[in-house]
């Protein structure tokens, strides 16, 4: 069966270039989310995130191994920010989808936190997710069509899970 999640930490096409790598993951579309306009795009989406909508199989992965390579691959301590990236657009978040989804948010970031492997303690968000929506096309796949475009996701750390 098909799921999807949303996730948000940094720019967006950096996420999804580590994430489409993943057993199980079906697709990936950039977009925004959590802001305060409708049909937001990339030079008008006051207070959206940049994020990632993942679909995956679940039979494959599970929204628990989401999350860990989700924190293994950008820095969830930096309010508002990754690397040279400023602002709400850059904020680590995770958007739910329902109940079960935000307890795993909140059990995953515990886990982030009580691994001591960032020397600050976590900042992601968990929001409600409202509406995801997909941002233009040149940002769709971005550093497949731009090799050497900027990014400042890499895999940080070794498996959160044991």
């Amino acid at each position: 069966m098909t799921k999807k999640a949303i996730l948000a930490g940094g720019r967006f096409w950096g996420l999804e270039d580590l994430i489409r790598k993943q057993p199980g993951i079906i697709n990936t579309v950039v977009g925004y989310t959590g802001g305060e306009n409708d049909d937001p795009t990339y030079k008008d989406h006051p207070g959206h995130a940049e994020a990632v909508e993942i679909e995956y199989d679940d039979t494959k992965t599970s929204y628990k191994k989401l999350l860990n390579f989700f924190f293994q691959i950008h820095n969830p301590t930096t309010v508002n920010r990754q690397g040279n990236d400023i602002g709400t657009s850059y904020r680590s978040a995770i958007f739910y989808g329902n109940d079960d989804e935000k307890k795993l948010g909140e059990e995953f970031i515990k886990i982030v936190n009580d691994s001591k492997r960032w020397k600050d303690p976590v900042v992601t968000t968990l929001e409600p997710l409202t509406k995801f929506w997909p941002a233009e096309d040149y940002h769709q796949d971005y550093l497949v069509k731009n090799p050497g475009g900027y990014t400042c996701h890499a895999i940080y750390f070794d498996n959160y899970l044991k």
